[in-house]
């Protein structure tokens, strides 16, 4: 399983309630570039809407740009692969006030990308600062344990 992308930002920004495995529909192009490592998740989002899932602003480069179409969109809506069961789940919760849907991850598993979204809540201010805190203590104990 070979880690492509992260969305690191998310875990600071935001508290993970539940998480996900989805498929992502990709033209040929685009595999290639989130293989190379191109693809960025950070400032996107799902959407539920007439009962499909889609990822919204996920960045992908085009893998050669003087080979791609001058009218491809790098953060074009992207379709998620999940069930009917996922995808009722994720409508419900996406609709609850305080609680957004964000990919956290890009991997691979077998031949297959797959995504890792979560359904977040925001952390206010003071948890960000405990979660700074609790960094800067677990940086100086790797410190002194060298």
């Amino acid at each position: 399983m070979a880690q492509y992308s992260d969305n690191r930002k998310a875990y600071f920004e935001y508290e993970p309630l539940e998480k996900y495995e989805a498929g992502i529909e990709l033209l040929g192009h685009e595999v290639k570039a989130v293989r190379s490592g191109r693809a960025s998740l950070p400032g996107s989002h799902v959407i539920v809407r007439g009962g499909e899932a889609y990822v919204i602003n996920m960045d992908i480069p085009p893998y050669q740009p003087k080979n791609t179409s001058p009218d491809y969109d790098a953060k074009r809506t992207r379709r998620l692969l999940l069930t009917k069961k996922e995808i009722g789940d994720l409508s419900k919760k996406g609709e609850m006030k305080g609680l957004t849907i964000i990919p956290v991850s890009l991997y691979s598993k077998g031949r297959k990308i797959k995504m890792e979204i979560a359904v977040m809540r925001g952390k206010k201010i003071h948890d960000k600062r405990e979660t700074i805190k609790k960094r800067d203590t677990d940086r100086e104990l790797r410190r002194e344990m060298k």
